[in-house]
């Protein structure tokens, strides 16, 4: 097991790496100078070079590169470009609402999904069953930003049960909660039909073992053959779905964000993209990535703890 979280820890922090490589190159292809944004169009040339090297962007790119992964190195991220306040600062703001969103989201769709997954197995081919996969495929085949406007619209216009705007003003848990249920249920739906229809394929395919006739041959309850003998065996590919599309999630939280006005990574990453932010925007990105990278580790993780045998190959 030691050696298995070693090996995982060294790819990750190798992924890492390679990433922040790759979003400090799409950052700087970006169409765009952040110094024509900042001091307007009628701005000198004589202006617009001066801030060039005040910003560092009169230098050559492998000395930009080695800078930023030097800061990166020390967990700096620098200050942004348009305001001047210091990145992490606004990650630290930031942050909290989109962890927030994407694991309340997360925890809504394990609730829902994996019980409804179960349902569909046992009743299969009947009207639960059918019910269940109607419901999960239209839940894959919608966006999540239509999905948020129809329950703006919905809950928000039309009953007026929760605000238009998602900002809590007192910064209470209970206000929290509030302007939290509507993004919270979007990003929950949609994670909740693909962990519905895994958790039914896997625990089909695992109903159909030896060892479940076996255990059912004996003579043991089908709650406990169902729970203790089947699902546990199922649940693999399920952990393996929810750590995927937590980071699917992850990636929507950007639109849900943008249509509820929460004032996540999505939104600062956004203003960054239009402000050509170098500095705020490859942040952004990179916070992301190591999220990404981070909850794959813990799959992996996961994968070790639910089946001891991965770790010892």
């Amino acid at each position: 097991m030691v050696n298995y979280l070693i090996k995982r820890t060294l790819f990750a922090l190798l992924l890492v790496l390679v990433v922040a490589t790759i979003v400090f190159g799409i950052v700087r292809l970006a169409p765009g100078d952040p110094a024509i944004v900042i001091l307007g169009d009628a701005a000198s040339q004589e202006s617009i070079e001066a801030l060039h090297e005040e910003m560092g962007l009169n230098q050559p790119l492998w000395r930009q590169y080695a800078v930023f992964m030097g800061n990166l190195a020390q967990l700096d991220l620098g200050d942004s470009m348009i305001n001047g306040v210091p990145v992490l600062d606004q990650l630290e703001v930031a942050l909290p609402y989109t962890l927030e969103l994407t694991t309340a989201g997360m925890i809504l769709g394990v609730v829902l999904g994996i019980p409804l997954g179960v349902i569909c197995a046992l009743y299969r081919n009947r009207i639960p069953d059918y019910l269940g996969r109607v419901l999960s495929l239209g839940g894959i085949s919608i966006p999540s930003f239509y999905l948020s406007i129809l329950l703006l619209y919905a809950f928000a216009v039309k009953c007026q049960w929760f605000p238009v705007v998602n900002l809590s003003t007192d910064g209470s848990i209970a206000a929290r909660l509030y302007n939290l249920v509507l993004p919270m249920t979007t990003q929950g739906l949609i994670m909740t039909s693909f962990i519905m229809r895994m958790a039914r394929s896997s625990l089909l395919d695992v109903l159909g073992e030896d060892y479940v006739r076996t255990a059912r041959g004996k003579g043991l309850p089908e709650r406990l053959v169902i729970f203790r003998h089947a699902l546990i065996n199922a649940l693999i590919p399920v952990v393996s779905v929810i750590g995927i599309y937590f980071v699917i999630n992850l990636g929507s939280s950007v639109m849900t964000e943008i249509v509820f006005s929460r004032p996540g990574l999505g939104k600062l990453m956004v203003l960054a993209m239009k402000q050509r932010d170098y500095v705020m925007l490859q942040s952004v990105m990179i916070v992301y990535a190591f999220l990404a990278i981070f909850i794959n580790f813990a799959v992996d993780m996961a994968y070790a703890l639910i089946d001891p045998r991965i770790s010892s190959r």
